[in-house]
């Protein structure tokens, strides 16, 4: 099989160079500076057992490739730009006939739990991985990841449900990369699982580091809502007690020579300064069910619209003053009383 990664920042640049590095066939696809960097000198990678330079061919495009039958399609980008490239690539030819929506597997290992149904409108075979990889890109050309003594746990299944010999194939290789990767007829569960965690991204981005009295309040308070969201609408997921017990120490956090641990996906488009924000696809998610069950999420509403307005005005993260963050906890106290 060949792997094409469309987008290669810290989630596809590091599964990508992975398996590279454990002798797969893999193309990246990204765009300006860091296409730039890719092709002139390869992807910098840099993970607890060192840095190297991996020849890893890179494209802008799919209009840049032939796309052959045993290509998988595996989409790394955030959701903001999910439907672009969708109706980009499924319209492809294929080798021996038919469009790449027709015939190729398309994977969404993304944040947030709408990629899916996205994919699925224009791919008829659309499979979903639960990403939890500490990873990080924040210049051109390169990532890293800072996990050991594996890079991540990458939680695998087809889309809605059930696997295949695919979904083991997938396991099998993504194992021998570097990764734990569990082979699940449920990966939706995992990804609403996972959802909850990435409650804290706009809290952080905005905030800066969780940690401290009003922070954690603040971080339990948005989690409480998130959690009160599922159960109205009946939607199931693994208790945190299931997720601790699977990855136990298999991914430690390590330090990284050169490499300044920051903070998570929401935190670096700030940092990038890339204009836009995946959160209205994380918290916005818990809001939309907030809504449609009539489950107040006045603090998931709130950073939603702070995410969103830091990063069409450019603001640094974690900037907000300390009486913001502890205006918003007032905020949610005076919908709930």
């Amino acid at each position: 099989m060949r792997y094409l990664f469309l987008g290669a920042g810290a989630v596809g640049g590091t599964i990508g160079g992975r398996l590279h590095q454990s002798g797969h066939d893999v193309v990246l696809v990204a765009r300006g500076p860091h296409l730039a960097a890719l092709r002139k000198d390869g992807l910098h990678l840099t993970t607890p057992d060192g840095s190297r330079l991996l020849p890893v061919p890179a494209i802008g495009g799919p209009e840049e490739i032939d796309l052959r039958p045993d290509d998988v399609l595996v989409l790394t980008v955030k959701t903001q730009h999910s439907t672009a490239l969708l109706d980009q690539w499924a319209p492809r030819p294929v080798a021996g006939g038919g469009t790449a929506g027709e015939r190729l597997p398309l994977v969404c290992a993304q944040n947030g739990v709408e990629n899916e149904r996205l994919a699925l409108r224009r791919f008829a075979r659309v499979y979903g991985m639960r990403v939890w990889l500490p990873c990080t890109h924040l210049e051109p050309g390169r990532v890293s990841a800072a996990g050991a003594p594996r890079s991540g746990v990458l939680h695998v299944g087809r889309y809605p449900q059930g696997t295949d010999s695919l979904v083991e194939q997938l396991s099998a290789d993504l194992t021998a990369s570097f990764f734990d990767a569990p082979v699940t007829d449920r990966v939706m569960e995992w990804k609403y699982a996972k959802l909850l965690s990435n409650l804290g991204n706009a809290l952080e981005a905005v905030g800066g580091p969780i940690d401290g009295e009003l922070r954690t309040a603040l971080w339990e308070r948005v989690q409480e809502e998130g959690r009160a969201v599922l159960a109205a609408a009946g939607i199931a997921y693994p208790s945190a007690e299931e997720q601790r017990a699977l990855r136990g120490d298999r991914v430690t956090l390590m330090p990284l020579e050169g490499v300044e641990r920051g903070g998570g996906s929401s935190w670096q488009s700030l940092t990038r300064g890339t204009g836009d924000i995946e959160t209205d696809w994380l918290n916005g998610e818990i809001v939309l069910l907030g809504r449609l069950h009539d489950v107040p999420t006045p603090l998931n509403s709130a950073l939603q619209q702070l995410s969103g307005a830091f990063a069409r005005e450019g603001r640094p993260a974690g900037s907000l003053p300390e009486a913001d963050l502890a205006a918003l906890l007032d905020l949610q106290h005076r919908v709930t009383d």
